[in-house]
């Protein structure tokens, strides 16, 4: 099979010759130490990692449906041990300067009330000419042709708000001033809609890609209701549209418990959970309890078990085959791999998951010849 055809009939539930081989990513930090550990010092960045360990691809349609113009990037501040920034998004934070990886403290965020929001939706305008291109049919005939499975990025909803408010502003709007959040993510979907159009018309595409960091280990920032009310119209308002060019299924990356929104998803056309944190409770076996065969997923497999040895390894990817071998189910890391995991038994982890799940060596991959 070709990677394009495995990963369809993994979602679809049909017969494999085995799952595809997908992994999340890695903290800076664990690059630092496993350079240490026998990691060639040239692969450091996400960007890199998958060839070298021999990963399935997918393919990427662009969808230009960030901020245009960005802010500055920019240091304001320096200070002993660390930084005050401002970032592309137009967020004020600390950073710290020894290279270690952190939160950073933030001080202040570029939307507080409509007159921020007047100005910042400027850099959010639909009709900017650079969110457009000419080249489409050389694209579209490049995802005909593809042999991996091909996305598009769909954006986010709310996740990006939050970004751009804070956490605590955009909790407080979502009482003091809904009118004003509703208006923002109506104009987060539009957008989104009319840039992707030229890409629906052209190409064939198979997935939408969401990003929505917007659940922690007791839920989701705003209750089912507001996210039935707020946001589920508009994402089926999107994955209605590109599905008119293909795309079967549509992922959503969200961190933390996402378990009492899950439906909200669902009914708007989102049918892929990504990457199902289970230390936060998104526990992959409640979905499909809960969802049954509309319980898909990619992820699933806890982190901190790699951290653990090898035997919590075994233990961890053994309770999750009969997932596996139902279908529907991708596992990988649910998280970029943390810098407790050392760099043996992370290739111990790949080992024993792709024997595990009858995936074969990827032996032309550089990792086989360090």
């Amino acid at each position: 099979m070709t990677q394009r055809e495995r990963f369809l009939a993994t979602m679809r539930y049909q017969p494999v010759d085995h799952v595809p081989d997908y992994e999340f990513g890695y903290w800076d930090d664990t690059f630092k130490r496993w350079h240490h550990e026998g990691l060639p010092e040239e692969i450091n960045s996400n960007s890199n990692c998958d060839p070298f360990f021999g990963f399935e691809r997918k393919m990427s349609v662009p969808s230009a449906i960030g901020l245009h113009p960005g802010f500055e990037s920019k240091v304001v501040k320096e200070e002993p041990g660390h930084q005050i920034i401002q970032d592309s998004e137009g967020v004020l934070k600390v950073v710290h300067t020894d290279g270690t990886d952190s939160i950073p403290r933030y001080l202040r965020f570029p939307i507080a009330g409509r007159e921020d929001w007047e100005k910042f939706k400027e850099r959010l305008d639909p009709q900017d000419p650079v969110r457009y291109r000419d080249d489409w049919e050389e694209i579209a005939k490049s995802t005909r042709e593809s042999d991996v499975p091909v996305q598009i990025d769909c954006g986010s909803l709310f996740g990006r708000v939050r970004n751009w408010m804070g956490f605590e502003g955009v909790s407080l709007m979502c009482y003091d001033d809904p009118e004003l959040l509703e208006e923002i993510i109506e104009h987060l979907c539009n957008l989104i809609c009319t840039v992707l159009e030229p890409a629906v018309e052209h190409c064939q595409l198979d997935l939408g890609a969401f990003w929505e960091d917007m659940n922690f280990r007791q839920g989701c920032i705003i209750s089912p209701d507001m996210f039935h009310r707020w946001l589920t119209p508009r994402y089926k308002r999107i994955t209605d549209l590109i599905r008119k060019a293909g795309a079967e299924f549509c992922y959503v990356d969200s961190d933390g418990n996402v378990l009492d929104v899950v439906q909200g998803w669902h009914d708007g056309g989102v049918n892929i959970m990504f990457p199902v944190e289970v230390a936060a409770g998104s526990d992959p076996f409640e979905i499909r309890r809960r969802w049954g065969e509309a319980g898909r997923m990619m992820g699933g497999v806890n982190k901190r078990a790699l951290a653990l040895g090898r035997e919590a390894i075994d233990e961890e990817l053994k309770a999750l085959k009969p997932l596996v071998d139902e279908g529907g189910f991708i596992p990988h890391v649910d998280h970029r791999v943390p810098p407790d995991v050392s760099y043996e038994d992370y290739l111990y982890y790949l080992r024993r998951k792709r024997e595990l799940f009858g995936i074969p060596e990827p032996t032309d991959a550089p990792m086989f010849n360090v």
